[in-house]
């Protein structure tokens, strides 16, 4: 019999688990979520909700764990899916966390201009760092003024960290009818999923075997108005224009380039939109998925695009 999940606030789970033995049965649908980034399988932004991206997420689990892929915390998966430590923890706003902000422009034109492209409010920082929904810490933190924190405020995030997958990779393969990227080692063995965001356009989802071109840690972006033809700015400007790196890049903090030109897979600023939206063409991840990404990728490494 499945075991049901649902939504987790902030007195549901405490911040400082230390009377609980680790590791333990998952016991919510946050607990889930936090245990499966941890061990490289994305939900996209951990919410607290169980909704198609966990269910997703926890198939892959299964599937790499041989044992049957419901999608569900049933009886077999409890028994493999063990939270590993606490589900939250506090992180302290520092000082250089606060200097690293910077107000997002609105136009092309002046973001070109800034010198990098950073968060915009400690809200997205600390989401960002921590895999998080900014509804989940507002839930998780409900006396926050998030337009007014200092150095020093405390808050109840997430307690997971940078994804390091442990065996060297062989293959990517994005499937697109399920808006998924899995990453395989040589042997075909699971080792990473994340959801991922495709073409809006048919004629723009290439399909067969592509290969990584390069390789890119935070990189600019070159704005062309012929790829924007939405955008009226773009048509006034009638130029291309650079703009820096930085979270809040339009591919975010990871250029994966492909054996296509104008293909890549990348990052973005708007992780919940990731695997929910559509994009010009490329291949887009939350900026912590292409991180991750990022450290196991190599330049002729093999991209299965299937439909």
């Amino acid at each position: 019999m499945a075991c049901s999940v649902s939504l987790v606030r902030a007195h549901d789970v405490p911040a400082d688990a230390t009377d609980a033995n680790f590791p333990r049965p998952v016991a919510s649908a946050l607990e889930i979520q936090i245990e499966l980034h941890r061990r490289g399988f994305s939900c996209g932004a951990i919410d607290g909700v169980s909704g198609p991206q966990t269910a997703a997420a926890l198939r892959a689990f299964q599937r790499a764990s041989a044992v049957e892929e419901s999608g569900r915390l049933d009886a077999a998966t409890i028994e493999v899916l063990l939270l590993t430590g606490p589900a939250l923890i506090d992180h302290v706003v520092s000082a250089p966390d606060v200097a690293e902000l910077r107000p997002l422009p609105a136009t092309w034109l002046a973001k070109s201009e800034q010198p990098s492209l950073s968060y915009g409010s400690v809200l997205e920082q600390v989401a960002e760092r921590y895999r998080a929904s900014p509804n989940l810490l507002r839930r998780l933190n409900p006396d926050v003024d998030w337009g007014a924190i200092l150095p020093g405020a405390i808050l109840n995030v997430p307690a997971v960290d940078r994804v390091k997958i442990s065996r060297p990779a062989g293959q990517v393969v994005i499937r697109l009818a399920e808006r998924e990227l899995e990453v395989s080692d040589a042997e075909g063995r699971l080792l990473a999923h994340f959801p991922v965001s495709i073409a809006r356009s048919i004629e723009k989802r290439p399909l067969g075997e592509l290969r990584v071109l390069v390789v890119i840690a935070d990189p600019n972006y070159t704005f062309d108005p012929e790829v924007f033809p939405e955008s009226a700015e773009g048509r006034e400007l009638g130029r291309k224009l650079i703009l820096p790196p930085g979270p809040n890049n339009p591919v975010g903090v990871a250029w994966i380039g492909l054996d296509r030109p104008g293909y890549g897979i990348h990052g973005t600023p708007d992780p919940e939109k990731v695997g929910r939206t559509e994009s010009h063409g490329c291949f887009r991840l939350a900026n912590w998925d292409a991180r991750t990404l990022l450290d196991v990728v190599f330049a002729g490494m093999p991209v299965q695009v299937e439909p």
